[in-house]
């Protein structure tokens, strides 16, 4: 009677994380290049009542007998697949065709992202949202001086500019980065992830190369979140915590009979 309490209150728990992933997936619907997550469930192991036995001359063989013992978190997963951009005729708003990721840091810590809406400091820096550097290979800064006529940038990530001369400089090459196991990722908050030992060390590359892919000025990738799906996931784990939850009242109903038997 108590294993199913427990199994009802493990499942309980799992649904709520799973309703919790899916919220935070809703919210950033319109978040540039938000991954969406998912939750994976497995079985807790099972207790044996009755082990198996071979055949034998006069009988023959029996299956174990196992309970068991409610379920769990498996995995929370980073789906990594590429979305569609979105045209929004600002120069400076980048997205990447490819399974590449901007890399921006501010010299103690490289992060990466796939959001490409990016801005130039008082200095004329290229940076993000929140200020962190866009990186080149060699971890330099991308600079357009603020006397700039104009300056453009190239799908292999060449950002150059034109001077008071009308002569064309160099501002530097943006660089990105790709990894063996792009789910290994870590999320940093901000549009920003980590890497770690699962996802392997960062192959920096330039646009273009390899299955980074190249650069796409004046869009940014949209969320790849699937309302449709987000909804109807909501609804299945809705009704997996109302199925959990009247396990609990049952078996709670069965117990109060048992303690009833003595009066």
């Amino acid at each position: 009677m108590l294993r199913s309490l427990y199994s009802g209150i493990s499942g309980m728990k799992n649904f709520q994380t799973k309703l919790d992933v899916i919220a935070n997936n809703i919210s950033n619907v319109n978040t540039a290049g938000y991954k969406k997550s998912r939750v994976t469930f497995k079985d807790i192991v099972s207790q044996q009542l009755a082990g198996a036995s071979a055949s034998t001359a006069d009988r023959g063989s029996v299956n174990g007998q196992q309970v068991g013992l409610g379920g769990t978190i498996g995995s929370i997963d980073i789906i990594h697949t590429n979305s569609a951009p979105s045209t929004t005729g600002r120069q400076l708003d980048m997205t990447i065709t490819g399974d590449g990721y901007f890399r921006v840091g501010t010299g103690d810590e490289t992060y990466y992202t796939r959001s490409g809406n990016f801005y130039l400091s008082d200095e004329g820096d290229l940076v993000t949202v929140d200020g962190l550097f866009v990186l080149t290979a060699d971890d330099q800064r991308i600079n357009i001086p603020a006397d700039a006529q104009s300056f453009s940038i190239a799908t292999d990530g060449t950002v150059t500019y034109v001077d008071q001369n009308n002569v064309n400089q160099p501002a530097g090459q943006i660089s990105l980065a790709t990894f063996s196991n792009t789910a290994g990722l870590t999320k940093a908050g901000d549009n920003l992830y980590r890497d770690s030992l699962s996802s392997g060390n960062p192959q920096v590359v330039t646009p273009g190369e390899g299955s980074s892919g190249k650069l796409q000025t004046s869009a940014l990738e949209m969320s790849n979140v699937d309302l449709s799906e987000e909804f109807s996931e909501m609804i299945i784990s809705q009704r997996g915590f109302q199925a959990n939850a009247k396990i609990i009242t049952t078996s709670d109903e069965i117990l109060q009979e048992l303690v009833n038997l003595k009066r």
